[in-house]
């Protein structure tokens, strides 16, 4: 999924589900600066402090860029979560290891991902940690069947969009000069499983049979379920019986006509589009005004450690505020390390999935 989805439809979603604006911007800035947190390593600064932070995407997500690509500890646990086959645990699906780990829509790992946020909820950092998971619980619909891992399940030939083969796609794939990363996550089949508006198909070498994809139900499907997830993480309960859309029934209505009708190869596009219907008030919570901004001024981390530089230097010394220990920036790095540590030392063991 791309900026559209994860920043302005998680905003929607994380209001419908009762969040305020300022809890909700939290929740959705969060949420797409997982694909924007490219640097990693030790902040100085000038009284002494330090703060070590770490990554959760590389620049662009390049799928050309093998080396960046290999870092498990990046695929794994913040866009591609293992799936068990949508085993519970305790049971393996049949075949091979990689089959425990590609994707699956709202397995019983992801939903236990989940649980792990909401019981975190008291923490400094819970509404950013609630945006990274909901990143990652999106991406299971988007990334299903996909691994975050070099492997031959992620290879894709004869690309169909709307029933007609992707003339252009022999053209693209082409263009990129390192095709031995293409078997890394849906690097083959390039941007179609992040395109909400789109129904599209694959032939699937390693599993010798087409593969039938409709994004619009699947987006609509992973947008249902975060409210849910989002309801029961106000609530503090994991397992609480909760409404989901069925109280909204014009935002549900809403938000699934937008997620078909709002039409670009470009996400950026897309989420000016979705800003735009926000701001005119199509959704119950009226009218309301949302941005994002990554990098540079204005952003969480310029807010925090005054920088514009979009790289940081290993030399570089910050003037230490102590505004930043109470930061969004630092919350969201801090809730970037508790999730990964917890999906890779104790959500994905419990499955008998050693990832990383």
């Amino acid at each position: 999924m791309q900026i559209d989805f994860h920043h302005a439809v998680t905003y929607v979603v994380a209001r419908i589900a009762g969040f305020t604006h300022k809890q909700a911007d939290i929740v959705s800035y969060s949420a797409q600066y997982v694909d924007d947190a490219t640097n990693s390593g030790t902040i100085k600064f000038d009284n002494g402090a330090m703060y070590s932070r770490i990554s959760s995407a590389h620049k662009l997500l390049d799928y050309r860029n093998c080396k960046a690509l290999n870092n498990h500890q990046v695929w794994i646990p913040f866009h591609f979560l293992p799936g068990n086959g949508g085993k519970a645990v305790g049971e393996n699906p049949a075949g091979k290891f990689i089959k425990k780990i590609k994707c699956s829509p709202n397995s019983p790992v992801a939903q236990d991902m989940v649980a792990a946020c909401i019981r975190a909820k008291d923490k400094a950092y819970a509404l950013h940690r609630l945006g990274i998971t909901m990143h990652v619980f999106a991406d299971t619909w988007a990334h299903q069947g996909f691994a975050g891992v070099n492997h031959d399940i992620n290879k894709a030939t004869k690309i169909k969009v709307n029933g007609n083969e992707d003339i252009k796609f022999k053209d693209r794939i082409a263009n990129y000069f390192i095709t031995a990363a293409l078997p890394l996550g849906h690097g083959s089949v390039l941007s179609y499983p992040d395109r909400p508006y789109i129904t599209w198909s694959y032939y699937s070498p390693y599993l010798n049979k087409e593969v039938r994809r409709n994004n619009p139900r699947d987006f609509f499907e992973a947008a249902e379920n975060m409210c849910k997830a989002m309801q029961r993480f106000r609530l503090g309960e994991p397992d609480a019986d909760v409404p989901g859309f069925s109280e909204h029934a014009d935002d549900k209505a809403t938000l699934a006509r937008l997620i078909r009708s709002i039409k670009s190869e470009d996400g950026d596009k897309r989420h000016y589009k979705w800003i735009m219907e926000i701001e005119s008030g199509k959704f119950s919570f009226g009218t309301q005004t949302i941005g994002y901004i990554p990098k540079g001024k204005g952003s969480w981390k310029y807010k925090s450690i005054g920088t514009l530089d979009p790289v940081d230097g290993s030399d570089d010394v910050f003037v230490w505020k102590d505004a930043f220990l109470k930061s969004n920036w630092k919350h969201f790095h801090d809730a970037l390390q508790a999730h990964r540590f917890e999906v890779l030392h104790d959500v994905l063991p419990r499955y008998g999935i050693q990832a990383a």
